[in-house]
């Protein structure tokens, strides 16, 4: 049993772990609510079961042939429950909140890949949660912006993180953590969601570390005007609803949860967080340049594969070398040369793969460790470089979201698509490795692991400390030498420019210089 501020749950005991699925964190703004901030859960009598899953949120359907299709418990509109797993005797214990992937627009908390027990039996109390999705959780929309007490609309998934954040501060105690040392975390989306907590100020002291796997921080559109070449998401909503035969705001809300969600996929809608100037102040990149984020210890790396498993994202194909180089040096101008010599375009698909895994996640990951470093403070970069048969056969080797169920020690628990990962002693090692350093740094704010070597923070060298994940972890002075100082040269001209997103406009797909690469006046 236990007692939070709504009632009172029943969970379940397993071995030396209490567990306890789909707590109510919030009541969901459903149907006619649609598109509200969450509101406190109202009490309820007697005892909830909480010994299942509650749903995940509505999504749209996967793309075909996708590793990272979960077996969720259902989806529903009321879907903002979280889930723990914490040791029977915890006291005080550290606390990791981690939050799911899926591109903001699928995924639930509930994947069994991010089954929390392993980690819990290093100490930890383990939460996951289910948020908003797709349309339901990102629409911007002049109607609701005027609904708003804030005057702003989207975001509503990141309200519903900040709302599951604020309960843990208030209840978690009760599961034996402690709410003043609560560590978010997140891969792929999820670590962009970690990214917007910490550029959020309403999230501010809901945590004390970070932990950024494969995040990505992209421009962002602003809410009610143009900023960076982006569409303002306000007008975005507007053309989505004239898309889907929709007058008004009502109709939206009238629609079957499901079918809309679908409906907004098939028209083209990506859900993203907006600069609203309340609940994301400002470009995410800004606030960090600014030195306004959370200023939090820090975890963050990304893999050598990122790509190999989203080939989607790749530009296309030059026709031949001649155009494909023709196309870098209309993109790149006087950057081209360096492009060309790290990418050559006669590596062909390997480049392509390389250019955008490392103008989108290396150089977040590095940008992050590097700002929070310039500022006296440690930081701890990693590169999961790790492949086996499986993956490697496939040509996904370190592929995106492959660390996790070594972290989490659910090798047996991924999705039915997944690599299989084998049973033997080195993979098993290496998941005790990364389960060891994430918990240590979930309690300690430093990474360690028994009997691994010691992770040093990027800053105890010049160029840079990483720690190399491949059949063992080992750390290493920057092993992609020029590729951040590219990467970084590249977003700050586009920043300049003030008019070119920096997104996934990578390579061949680079606009041309005289808006992506132009100096500032």
């Amino acid at each position: 049993m236990a007692r939070v501020s709504a009632g009172t749950l029943r969970g379940r005991r397993q071995r030396d772990l209490n567990i306890f699925k789909g707590i109510p964190y919030a009541r969901p703004p459903v149907g006619a609510y649609r598109w509200r901030p969450p509101q406190p859960m109202p009490p309820w009598s007697g005892v909830r079961d909480a010994t299942r899953f509650g749903p995940a949120c509505p999504q749209p359907a996967s793309r075909s042939g996708s590793l990272y299709a979960p077996a969720l418990p259902g989806l529903n509109e009321d879907c903002l429950t979280l889930n723990i797993w914490a040791p029977a005797n915890a006291r005080g214990a550290p606390v990791l909140v981690y939050i799911h992937g899926g591109s903001l627009n699928t995924g639930g908390g509930t994947e069994p890949m991010l089954d929390g027990a392993a980690l819990a039996r290093r100490g930890l109390v383990v939460v996951t949660l289910n948020y908003r999705l797709a349309v339901l959780g990102y629409l911007a929309h002049p109607a609701l912006s005027a609904e708003s007490e804030h005057g702003v609309s989207g975001n509503y998934g990141l309200l519903d993180q900040i709302a599951a954040l604020r309960w843990v501060r208030d209840n978690i105690a009760g599961f034996g953590g402690d709410p003043d040392r609560v560590t978010v975390a997140g891969e792929s989306a999820g670590a962009l969601s970690v990214l917007y907590l910490l550029a959020s100020p309403p999230a501010r002291g809901l945590f004390q570390r970070a932990i950024a796997q494969s995040a990505y921080l992209i421009s962002h559109p602003a809410l009610a005007h143009r900023e960076c070449g982006e569409m303002p998401a306000e007008e975005i909503g507007e053309r989505l609803a004239h898309a889907l035969g929709a007058r008004r705001i009502a109709d939206l809300r009238a629609r079957d949860a499901a079918e809309l969600v679908q409906a907004a996929a098939d028209a083209g809608y990506m859900p993203l967080g907006n600069v609203d100037g309340h609940w994301l102040p400002r470009q995410p990149l800004d606030v960090f340049d600014r030195g306004e984020q959370a200023s939090v210890p820090l975890l963050a790396g990304f893999n050598s594969g990122e790509v190999r498993s989203l080939r989607f994202l790749l530009p296309p194909a030059p026709a031949d070398n001649a155009v494909g180089e023709r196309a870098i040096r209309d993109g790149y101008g006087d950057l081209a040369d360096t492009f060309l010599r790290i990418y050559p375009i006669g590596d062909g698909e390997e480049a392509r793969l390389a250019a955008l895994r490392d103008a989108l996640y290396g150089w977040t990951a590095e940008y992050l460790v590097r700002a929070r470093t310039a500022r006296g403070q440690d930081a701890w970069l990693y590169l999961f470089d790790h492949g086996y048969p499986a993956a490697n056969e496939r040509g996904l080797h370190g592929f995106h979201a492959a660390e996790i169920p070594y972290v989490f020690g659910t090798a047996a628990r991924t999705t039915p698509l997944w690599p299989r990962i084998p049973d033997n002693d080195g993979e098993r090692r290496l998941s005790r490795a990364l389960g060891d350093y994430w918990a240590a740094f979930v309690r300690d704010g430093q990474p360690a692991a028994v009997d691994q070597p010691r992770w040093p923070a990027h800053g105890e060298h010049p160029r840079g400390r990483w720690l190399h994940i491949g059949a063992a972890p080992t750390p290493v002075v920057d092993p992609m030498p020029d590729r951040f100082a590219l990467h970084d040269e590249l977003v700050r001209r586009r920043r300049r420019a003030g008019d070119t997103p920096w997104n996934w406009n990578i390579g061949i797909a680079a606009p041309p210089r005289s808006s992506a690469t132009s100096e500032a006046p």
